[in-house]
């Protein structure tokens, strides 16, 4: 009772501070909604990269081609997308409210339905390799994404492709993208948790343990990995179709498919929080997000070179994580209760 009790109390006090965020610190609220959009990405990328034990480097890919569907079928509803793109840039869709978010829900729909597609097509092929292969594999499909869509005329090339309009003030729209990506943070978070709670979650982590052994208790281990990729896409997807409204304008390089900076990010947040576990990537991310914030307000030139010495630091001498660390340091916290058992006379910890 005690334990759900508190369990409560967290979930409660999470909800009432991130509804009251944006009105308490009005001056910050993109910066708060990137934190929810980092969860989002420390999250999804732990499905996959710490509960099932394979090591996504490419998960950016769902991120930027969400925001690509995104884009094509808001677009769509209203012009020619080929005739639009050929402007350049000098056109742009003005729409009022009504028109703006019946397109902007059809085209975050379409873009976490796409990427599920997507995953599952790629996963079948992806999924062949293992280890530094995977790793190596997604990689490569996040790279190759840029250079097809900078040189892929119909949405605009490396010019890019604008968004439609948002028909209210700059704020409005702040508040807005706010409010998607808490929800999308906190429906991402409900999701894995039950999901773990579940026979998915103890196939997934029988494939990290040992996939041979899990496949030979007939655990259906291409089943499970590819449900576990399409998780992640679904949510990223939708996360890039958010981001690309918020920025306004879709371009390849440094928008949709940002792999040095996102892509990087959603491994060193989850490695810096623990990994497979459930509250690590929440706690990671919320690090890294204010370690980053700080750097590049106070540290500008050297913000690269502090992330850099973050993430040295967290693979050599932290592996383990924050949780990880947290859980050696007080185990009865989490309700790991140590025995002692002498030893030679003397007491030692079992």
């Amino acid at each position: 009772m005690t334990k759900t009790r508190n369990a409560a109390i967290l979930y409660g006090s999470i909800l009432v501070a991130g509804l009251a965020a944006p009105f308490v610190f009005p001056d910050y609220v993109t910066q708060i909604a990137m934190l929810w959009m980092m969860i989002l990405f420390a999250l999804t990328w732990d499905i996959v990269g710490g509960q099932m034990g394979y090591n996504s480097l490419g998960n950016i890919f769902f991120f930027g081609a969400g925001m690509y569907i995104s884009a094509v079928v808001q677009i769509s509803i209203f012009t020619d997308v080929r005739d639009y793109t050929a402007a350049r840039g000098g056109e742009q869709l003005v729409l009022d409210y009504g028109d703006y978010f019946f397109s902007s829900a059809i085209g975050l729909a379409a873009s976490a339905i796409g990427c599920v597609i997507l995953a599952i097509l790629i996963g079948r092929v992806m999924f062949g390799m293992r280890g530094p292969y995977f790793a190596i594999g997604t990689l490569g499909i996040a790279l190759s994404a840029r250079e097809l869509f900078s040189t892929w005329d119909f949405v605009g090339g490396g010019t890019g492709i604008a968004m439609p309009v948002y028909p209210g003030m700059p704020d409005e729209m702040s508040l807005v993208v706010y409010i998607g990506y808490f929800g999308l943070a906190i429906a991402t978070f409900l999701t894995v948790k039950w999901l773990y709670s579940t026979r998915f979650g103890l196939a997934i982590n029988a494939i990290r343990d040992d996939e041979e052994k899990a496949e030979a208790m007939g655990i259906h281990t291409m089943r499970y990995k590819l449900i576990a990729w399409s998780v992640s896409a679904f949510f990223l997807g939708m996360a890039g179709a958010i981001f690309g409204a918020r920025t306004g304008y879709v371009e390849p390089m440094e928008v949709a498919f940002p792999t040095v900076t996102f892509g990087i990010f959603m491994v060193v947040m989850s490695l810096l929080g623990g990994k497979g576990t459930l509250w690590g990537p929440v706690i990671g991310a919320t690090v890294f997000h204010i370690i980053k914030e700080v750097t590049w307000t106070y540290l500008l030139g050297w913000q690269w070179v502090a992330l850099g010495a973050l993430i040295i630091v967290n693979v050599v001498f932290f592996q383990q994580g924050i949780m990880g660390w947290v859980q050696e340091k007080w185990p009865e916290l989490f309700g790991i209760s140590v025995e002692t058992v002498p030893v030679d006379g003397e007491e030692e910890a079992a």
